[in-house]
C-alpha cells in the first residue's frame, strides 16, 4: 500500500536526503558535500547533512551565484519524478535572485582571422593598452 502525502507529512527526514529527493541536487553525496560546506541552511541556522527537517521549514541552498529557497510541503526519502515535486517543495527563491541568472557577462572580443594565430607584440601591446583603458574607465 502506498501512502498519501498527508501521511508522508508527519515526522521528520534528514535533509540531505530531502534535498536529493526533490531534485535540487543530482547526487545525495552532492547534497552531502554542500551541508558540510554551509551552502545550506533551515530556518536560518546551517544545517548538517543529518539534519532533520519537518514540513513548514523554510530551506536556503547557496548555488552561486543564486541563493534559492524552498519550503518543505512534504516529506519524502525516495527521488522523485520532477513533476512531483511540487507536492513537495515550494520554491520561495525572490526574483532578484533568479534574475542573476540573466546577467549578461562583458567581454571584449578582437576579432582574428581564422589561423592568423596568436598576436604579435605589437598586438599584444595594443590590447593591453584597450584593455587598461576600460579598467580605468571602470574606477571612475
Amino acid at each position: 500500500m502506498k501512502k498519501d502525502i498527508s501521511e508522508q507529512n508527519t515526522g521528520s527526514k534528514r535533509i540531505d536526503k530531502w534535498l536529493w529527493a526533490v531534485r535540487i541536487f543530482k547526487t545525495r553525496s552532492d547534497a552531502v558535500d554542500a551541508c558540510k560546506r554551509g551552502c545550506v541552511s533551515v530556518n536560518n541556522t546551517e544545517a548538517k547533512p543529518s539534519r532533520e527537517i519537518k514540513a513548514g521549514d523554510t530551506i536556503t541552498v547557496k548555488k552561486m551565484p543564486v541563493i534559492y529557497t524552498f519550503k518543505v510541503l512534504g516529506l519524502i526519502q525516495n527521488r522523485q519524478p520532477a513533476k512531483n515535486v511540487p507536492l513537495y517543495a515550494e520554491n520561495i527563491t525572490p526574483q532578484e535572485e533568479l534574475d542573476k541568472l540573466q546577467v549578461k557577462h562583458t567581454t571584449i572580443f578582437v576579432q582574428r582571422d581564422r589561423g592568423a594565430g596568436r598576436p604579435t607584440k605589437k598586438e599584444r601591446r595594443t590590447l593591453d593598452e584597450l584593455m587598461n583603458s576600460f579598467m580605468e574607465d571602470d574606477d571612475e
